[in-house]
């Protein structure tokens, strides 16, 4: 009886064990691995912070642009991650916003990686572009006319081009500030941009922090067709 009751024991702490590897994910903070129940639930989707750029989410990114490559016969080569969340399933769903080249170009695509670290078990659930019809393509925001006359457009926050404009705006705000106090930019909200002969207008919202305090602020942020960034109007939104 005892030797049964230690047995059970037991195989109730292996079970325990294992569900806690499963459960175990690549989001770190601070430079460390937590466990994802800490700060989800089950289905829960939360931002990889600090993360994107990791060994362990470009191993993952790689492995989704080669299997949509085996199962569709392309050559998209993989540049870099722009974003990456986690979701709590039978094991982890990693949704990644990644950039890869397609014949010389440079395009965003949207991917879904299932993985179970436990089974050694890892599959790509879901690979497609993540502009649709209505969105600027990278070349149109490297201000490459196309033909289509100018007008304002809703374009992909995490677009390499709409980062750099933000970027632009809050290194131009820190300058612009006599704050010691670095800002730091939490979000982007919204995003628009307008391509004119050979440059192009990005309207940005922006969501930052300085401190303990969060602001928002509009920014127009142009583009000239030799690459360089300066921003043309700022203001703070009370929205």
């Amino acid at each position: 009886m005892k030797v049964n009751r230690f047995c059970v024991l037991l195989l109730s702490v292996v079970v325990v064990v294992l569900c806690s590897f499963g459960e175990l994910g690549l989001c770190r903070e601070d430079g460390h691995i937590e466990m994802a129940t800490r700060k989800t639930t089950l289905g829960g989707i939360h931002d990889c912070k600090g993360m994107q750029n990791s060994a362990e989410i470009e191993s993952l990114a790689r492995f989704a642009v080669d299997e949509h490559n085996k199962k569709e016969n392309a050559l998209l080569e993989f540049a870099r991650v722009l974003k990456a969340k986690e979701q709590v399933v039978a094991g982890k769903m990693y949704h990644l916003t990644l950039e890869a080249i397609d014949a010389g170009k440079k395009k965003i695509y949207e991917a879904k990686v299932w993985v179970k670290p436990w089974m050694n078990f890892k599959e790509l659930q879901e690979f497609k572009h993540a502009h649709d019809s209505s969105s600027f393509s990278s070349s149109d925001l490297g201000v490459k006319r196309d033909g289509r006359g100018p007008g304002w457009r809703a374009v992909p926050i995490h677009d390499p081009e709409v980062q750099d404009a933000a970027n632009h705006a809050l290194k131009t705000l820190q300058q612009r500030s006599n704050s010691l106090s670095p800002y730091e930019l939490i979000e982007i909200i919204l995003a628009k941009a307008e391509v004119i002969d050979d440059s192009a207008k990005f309207e940005l919202l922006l969501k930052v922090r300085r401190g303990s305090k969060e602001e928002k602020f509009k920014v127009e942020v142009n583009k000239r067709s030799e690459g360089t960034l300066y921003l043309n109007q700022m203001e703070q939104d009370h929205s």
